[in-house]
């Protein structure tokens, strides 16, 4: 009886927000994930300056500064941001530039793009997207310990060198 204005295939904002809570389920408990977005900057509205948030927050406008949080950044289609950007998660589907470090993952959807470093453990990249930088990806820092004994290869125990070679 209704007829759905969007094209067939295309997710709405709010389809991609419910699929990343659904996503984020298995990793949170259900109550975190019905979380709603904290705070949205809508299409038009340009802010310059730091944001630091817990939760969620999605932006369809412009942002000129810094993002800090151990929550989920939404970035809609229409978004422009000059930041530098640290966030739990980030699923981004309009231009960043500036370096993005994410602690758990970052999902880059068309028609996204992104000039700068990423630094995060899980990237995904749709067909699409544009990304210019550089990426590094690691499961965390791990400091080795300065105290940890060097043992040579190919030294016995008597101190005397094996011959490895027949």
């Amino acid at each position: 009886m209704w007829k759905s204005d969007k094209p067939e295939g295309k997710r709405t904002m709010a389809e991609e927000v419910e699929a990343e809570d659904n996503s984020l389920s298995s990793n949170l408990g259900r109550q975190e994930a019905a979380e709603d977005v904290s705070a949205f900057v809508g299409k038009g509205v340009e802010f310059k300056g730091t944001i630091s948030y817990n939760g969620t927050v999605r932006i369809d406008g412009s942002l000129d500064g810094e993002i800090h949080t151990d929550g989920v950044l939404l970035v809609g289609e229409e978004a422009v941001i000059t930041a530098k950007v640290t966030a739990g998660t980030i699923v981004c589907k309009g231009k960043i530039t500036g370096d993005v470090v994410a602690k758990e993952k970052i999902k880059l959807r068309a028609p996204a793009v992104v000039n700068g470093g990423i630094k995060t453990p899980m990237l995904s990249i749709e067909e699409g997207v544009l990304f210019n930088g550089t990426l590094e990806m690691s499961q965390g820092i791990r400091e080795v310990s300065r105290e940890t004994p060097l043992h040579p290869v190919g030294i016995s125990n008597q101190g005397s060198i094996k011959r490895i070679n027949g």
